[in-house]
């Protein structure tokens, strides 16, 4: 279930969220508050608008509810922009979003249609605009199916998916415009960082990173469920699903709470807490999985991936001990994102209990350097969640996500070194065929082990 902010953005309206539930309109247009109010009555949502303020004091609704509510007969049958003023209600239900979303970053839209369930959605710039930035756009959220005909473009999906759109737009600025597509990859990534890092979550209370992971993985996943220690397990197939099934791991909890009032410190590519632990191990991990669930839509992976965020890993591998063995049944490889500083490939607890093949870790090796990533080498490690998806005889591996003097209140996160982890898993799925390879040849050769010892 999406929360109130959510809700607003996916459908249009330009409201700054202050706190959980409050917002702050005086950026909206008395029209479009107008709508919101009627919206809201028709939900019977109890809510409090004074000063500029709008304040919900009743829990969010489904999006299908929200839906039903923001819609009515004949809306968005002009569809054409007639003034600088976008009134949300003239346009279709699932498109609203993504057009005020565009002219807020500066792309006049001329006219607009989600298709009503007839064609692909459609959208017309004003001649003013330059059409190199629309695609810019495209490339940066990843949309893979479109086309572009004079100031015109179509959308290769289903109409709910501009509701997608309208989000992912939303966290994009105009500034970011005159930008490298990689480095607002980069600062998109940043954003979703700092964000899991402003949430607080120690073993045993993980209630609220649980649930902003679950918004974040709405309508990424084919599957997503919560079992009954708290552990997050999600699946998504993608392209024909026939290739290997990688599983993604990080885990929920910190080892301490936040101390109360704590900021983020950040000297270029260097953060730290003003105050007690700055939380990175694991909300490092979890930040990549997250934009790794954003990503592999529009990477060249065919197969399954699998998600598990855990609960309870600093005391004890709590939550990983009680996922169901049949999640893991069919899992090929499992890579871990909870590993301390930069380029550490962790194949092993000490010397003692291997995580995978030799030969797993030496391709992993070449991955990294074939992308021009420096420095990631195989080494032995401590004791993870990596060593529960290894008992399981899947080849795993425990990867640096750039923090360092975790559980203490000197604790640093180079972003940097964790946005290329992200990149090195990017680099991996891509690689599938290959990656499939190396894990039948080390199954065959065990096999053959195996036969030969009996």
């Amino acid at each position: 279930m999406r929360n109130w902010n959510r809700l607003f953005v996916r459908q249009g309206f330009l409201l700054e969220e202050i706190n959980e539930g409050v917002f702050d309109c005086q950026n909206e247009s008395r029209e479009n508050i107008a709508f919101l109010m009627e919206t809201l009555e028709e939900l019977f949502v109890d809510y409090v608008l004074a000063n500029g303020v709008l304040k919900i004091l009743s829990t969010t609704v489904l999006e299908s509810e929200w839906l039903k509510a923001v819609n009515f007969d004949f809306r968005g049958r002009t569809e054409i922009l007639q003034s600088k003023t976008l009134v949300l209600k003239e346009f279709d239900t699932y498109m609203a979003g993504a057009i005020r979303q565009l002219n807020r970053l500066g792309l006049t839209t001329s006219y607009c249609c989600d298709s009503h369930k007839q064609r692909h959605p459609r959208i017309g710039f004003v001649n003013e605009v330059d059409m190199e930035k629309v695609k810019k756009i495209m490339k940066i959220l990843g949309v893979s199916r479109w086309q572009i005909h004079n100031q015109n473009i179509t959308l290769g999906f289903d109409r709910h998916q501009l509701l997608d759109l309208a989000e992912q737009l939303s966290h994009l600025s105009p500034e970011m415009m005159e930008e490298s597509i990689e480095e607002i990859k980069k600062q998109l990534f940043f954003k979703e960082l700092e964000t899991c890092l402003l949430i607080d979550g120690e073993s045993g209370y993980e209630d609220s990173i649980r649930e902003h992971v679950l918004n974040r993985l709405d309508g990424l996943v084919d599957h997503v469920a919560v079992d009954r220690k708290g552990n997050i397990l999600a699946q998504k197939v993608y392209g024909h699903g026939r290739g290997s099934v990688i599983l993604l791991n990080a885990h929920l909890d910190t080892v301490f709470g936040f101390d109360e009032g704590r900021q983020i410190l950040k000297d270029r590519n260097i953060w730290t807490s003003s105050k007690g632990i700055l939380g990175a191990d694991d909300r490092a991990g979890v930040a990549v999985l997250l934009e790794l669930a954003k990503e592999i839509p529009n990477s060249k992976f065919n197969g399954t991936v699998k998600f598990i965020f855990t609960v309870e890993e600093e005391i004890g591998l709590v939550g990983a001990k009680n996922v169901a063995e049949y999640f893991l049944w069919d899992v090929d490889a499992a890579f871990v994102a909870d590993r301390r500083g930069h380029g550490d490939i962790v194949t092993s607890c000490g010397n003692y209990l291997d995580f995978c093949d030799e030969a797993f870790g030496t391709f992993l090796e070449d991955v990294a350097k074939d992308a021009g990533l420096k420095g990631w080498k195989c080494t032995a490690g401590g004791s993870s969640d990596t060593r529960i998806w290894a008992s399981q005889g899947i080849q795993s591996v425990n990867l640096s996500v750039g923090y360092q003097n975790e559980h203490t209140s000197d604790e640093v996160l180079d972003v940097e070194a964790c946005y290329e982890t992200f990149k090195l898993l990017s680099e991996i799925l891509q690689k599938e065929k290959d990656l499939r390879s190396i894990i039948r040849r080390i199954n065959s050769i065990n096999t053959d082990v195996i036969i030969s010892i009996k």
